[in-house]
């Protein structure tokens, strides 16, 4: 069973993982210092992970014991194989996922203790299909949220139209097609500005390019690394390519069998000695040793 795909995740709250009761033990890592690979809690944080577990009923263990502290106005990887567990931590931002131990904080609140519709609102959510309504075209794909929220049609227009310019497509052009008349990275664009289309703090990103031909990946990375220049969002970001967090990361999280490995700066996760890192990165330039070494011969 892949920890990503394991049917106890997919849904949520599921009734079999309930959150555990309130412990009275003191939580690790609450001073903001470094400990033993793991990212403390600091003051400033807008995602605050503390020794978060997810068991299924069964008792396995799909995240254990994570602390993990997501600083405010930054971009945050979370990087891993498949079935590590990243898309789990992810999920448990909006509660899509609901941890069977720890607690996570939000703009430093209990996530739990917020109404799940409102919450999930306040929090855009980028996945790698984008999953945009069909029968919509772009411009109402775009402002589905503001529609929800009773925002008057003429507001949900503006702010469709300045998105899509602000993601790279012309309204003139795009705004009443569908998204059947769309290349996978014009979707893609699409999928963010409506996450981005109610001004949400927090920006969680599913492996968004991971569909995408290496040119468009390329193109949409770099469309995002301006976008949030401008914009100051929070942005956790899962993938499994180690150049895409390097490149668009401030700070990396590898997990690992559920495990919070380490979390380093990008130069820093480069230089590491722990195994677990050493092995990513290897597996990362297998290509071009391989090419270094035809070109010797």
């Amino acid at each position: 069973m892949r920890l990503d795909d394991s049917k106890y995740i997919e849904d949520a709250p599921d009734p079999n993982l309930q959150p555990a009761a309130n412990s009275s033990r003191s939580l690790p890592y609450t001073d903001g210092t470094w400990n033993g690979g793991r990212n403390g809690i600091g003051m400033s944080a807008a995602i605050e992970f503390r020794a978060i577990t997810v068991a299924t009923p069964q008792g396995r263990r799909l995240l254990e014991d994570i602390s993990l502290s997501v600083e405010a106005g930054t971009l945050n990887v979370l990087l891993g194989r498949s079935g590590s567990g990243k898309t789990t931590l992810l999920r448990t931002v909006n509660r899509m996922v609901v941890p069977t131990g720890g607690e996570v904080f939000v703009n430093g609140k209990p996530n739990r203790d917020e109404d799940l519709i409102a919450l999930r609102r306040s929090i855009g959510y980028v996945i790698q299909e984008t999953g945009l309504f069909p029968h919509f075209n772009v411009e109402r794909n775009v402002g589905v949220v503001l529609e929800a929220e009773g925002c008057a049609r003429a507001e949900r227009t503006r702010r469709s139209h300045e998105l899509l310019v602000a993601v790279g497509l012309d309204p003139a052009g795009y705004a009443n097609r569908f998204p059947n008349q769309l290349s996978g990275g014009q979707r893609q664009r699409v999928g963010l500005a409506r996450a981005l289309a109610a001004d949400p703090d927090i920006l969680l990103m599913d492996e968004p390019f991971g569909a995408l031909d290496p040119l468009t990946r390329g193109e949409m990375q770099d469309m995002l690394r301006g976008l949030l220049a401008g914009l100051k969002k929070t942005v956790l970001l899962v993938t499994h390519d180690l150049d895409e967090a390097l490149y668009l990361g401030d700070q990396i999280a590898l997990l690992s069998e559920g495990k919070l490995i380490a979390c380093l700066e990008p130069e820093e996760f480069l230089k590491s000695d722990l195994p677990e890192i050493q092995n990513y990165v290897r597996a990362f330039h297998r290509g071009e040793r391989s090419a270094g070494r035809v070109a010797r011969r």
